[in-house]
Order: C-alpha cells, then structure tokens, then sequence
C-alpha cells in the first residue's frame, strides 16, 4: 500500500511517500481502505517531536489520527461489522496511521459513518468530536442553562465544541477575529468576542466552564471568568501529575508535570475552580453517539479546504499556517471530490 512515511523528527519536516506492506487485522481488528484522512494539530506536533515523552512513536511511522473509509475485511472475533460498511474511527494511540491506503483499526474505535455525511465530512468529525464530547459531556458535565466559553471556535475543535455545547442547553461565548462573527453564530454561539481589539476575560464572568486550546497568557485569565467551582479544561497543556500517573508515564515525567502545572493549578485552587488537561482518547462507542447527533443535524463537520492524497505536504503546511476554519481533509484517489 502508499502511505505517507515520517523518516525523523523536525519542525516542518516532509512525509515521504512509502510503499509499505498491507496491513493484516488481528482476530478483534476491522482492515479499512481509507477514503478519507482528517488533518489536526496533533500530527505538526507529533511530526515536530513535541509529544515524544508521551507517545514514542519511533520512526519511520505513517501519521494521521483521522479515518473514513469502507471495511475491507474483519477478523474473526469482529461482530456488527461486515465488508462494504462505510466506517470512520480516530484510531487509538500506538495504533495511527490514517494517511495511507489501508489501515488495520480496533473494533472499539470504529463507528458507522451516517447517510447524510460524504467520506471526506467524516474524515473531518472523529478527533475533534471526541475531544469536544469527553470535555464538555464526560468531563464537564455540561446542562441547560449553564455558560460555556470555548476559545478559538472556528479551529476544529472549537467548531464542533460549539454545537454541542449548544446542544446540550448551554449559553455558549467564543473568541475568533470579527470577520469569523456570522460563522460562528451560525454554529450556534451566542456571543463571539473579538480577541484582537476586545479582552474577555474583561467581558465574561461567573462561566461554569471554559474549554481551551490556548496556553499563556489565555489560559491563566480564563480563570477569572469562572464562577466558584467551575471547570477550565485544557486541550494543549500543560498537563497535571495525575495524567503522568493514568498513562504510566514514570516518576521523572510526572514530576516535570507538577512544576510546569504547578502556576496554573495554584491560580485555580485560590479562585474556587478546577483544572484539568484532556488528552482526547479514541472511543467507538462515543463516536456512535456523536454519529447519531450528526445524522439528526444537531452537528455538522466543519471542512476549511480538502486536498489529494499527492498534496498531503502541502496540506500539513496549511495546517500550520493557522488559517484554517474548520478541518483540512486529505482524500484519496478513488474519492477524491
């Protein structure tokens, strides 16, 4: 099969496209031929060697976290899935590789792909939507009536966070320049604030959550907005002890987490509020929930620009611009639309 290979570590490094051998499921794996690869932050910061302490990956190794596609094969332990079902997965850590022609994923992560959604829309949907769920539904516990920011909301996950907070009854603030303004609303925000010329932590207060996928200066005065005993959740860091501890990640990496976290948690402790770090894992059956509110219309992808297979460099080079609202999706050549 073709795959995108990444050879070494290095900011802005190259994929080189590989010929590799196909994949095989083991008895509890599905074989997928991907149609579609959904792009994120992750894979620059993967591909940067900025999660090296957390996810070893050594290479050479196929990036992309994002799938949608059609079940080759099952192995023989596999129910609920046969070949011809069109499926889409963010498969689980250790386990990536979606830019490439076949992929062998768990049974767990998988979901059916709904009828009203094209491969490279679900393509678009499994990483962000599942960060957006385990932070706003698992973690936050999020209700009607309550008020949610969510920073950066025409990014991907900001983009589906919004409709789901606004599913789910909540008041629903974001942050974005004012041109992304009709956007934005029209995913469901009730208030968008221009971070270039408005500040909000000057704007917003008593907020019952704040997710956020910036860090600094943003992440410290999301704070002050909360109400007491609200929730900030942040999706870029830095990451707490505890997380060290859950992925088995030793004594020396737990110990850099507490002093790297140790400002942010002590600003959140004096005012009545907690801190988490969510690093979004894979869950099929999470996923299936999520499929049923988009094929209800209660969420759609959000797609900024869709690129070929070929293109898969230049697609990561986009990415990083920032520019992007929404996802960037890369197809593959027997759909490439």
């Amino acid at each position: 099969m073709k795959a995108w290979s990444l050879d070494r570590y290095g900011k802005a490094q190259k994929l080189r496209m590989a010929d590799l051998p196909d994949p095989v499921p083991s008895a509890t794996e599905v074989l997928i031929r991907i149609h579609a690869a959904g792009l994120n932050p992750l894979d620059l910061k993967l591909r940067d060697g900025a999660f090296k302490p957390i996810l070893p990956y050594k290479p050479p190794f196929v990036l992309g976290h994002d799938l949608a596609g059609e079940v080759v094969a099952i192995g023989a332990e596999v129910t609920g899935f046969h070949p011809g079902d069109r499926v889409m997965a963010r498969p689980c850590d250790g386990r990536i590789g979606t830019l490439a022609e076949l992929i062998a994923v768990d049974v767990a992560d998988l979901a059916p792909i709904p009828a009203n959604l094209s491969m490279a829309e679900a393509a678009a949907l499994p990483l962000v939507s599942l960060t957006a769920w385990q932070a706003l539904v698992e973690l936050g516990q999020v209700g009607p009536g309550q008020k949610v920011l969510i920073h950066a909301g025409t990014g991907g996950v900001g983009s589906i966070a919004i409709q789901l907070a606004k599913h789910l009854g909540a008041y629903v603030a974001t942050t974005a320049s004012a041109k992304n303004t009709e956007m934005l609303r029209d995913l469901g925000a009730d208030q968008v604030i221009d971070y270039r010329n408005e500040d909000f932590a000057q704007i917003l207060s008593g907020y019952d959550l704040v997710l956020c996928s910036l860090e600094g200066e943003t992440l410290a005065k999301s704070v002050s907005i909360l109400k007491s005993g609200g929730k900030l959740i942040s999706i870029s860091g830095p990451p707490m002890p505890e997380f060290a501890k859950a992925k088995g990640l030793g004594f020396v990496l737990g110990l850099i987490f507490r002093v790297i976290s140790r400002s942010i948690r002590r600003k959140a402790r004096a005012a009545g509020v907690s801190y988490h770090f969510l690093f979004m894992r894979a869950d099929g059956d999470q996923l299936r929930q999520i499929a049923q509110l988009v094929a209800t219309g209660a969420i759609r992808p959000v797609i900024d620009r869709v690129f070929s297979f070929a293109e898969t460099n230049a697609a990561l080079a986009y990415l990083e611009t920032g520019r992007a609202k929404g996802k960037v999706v890369v197809t593959l050549p027997s759909i490439e639309e």
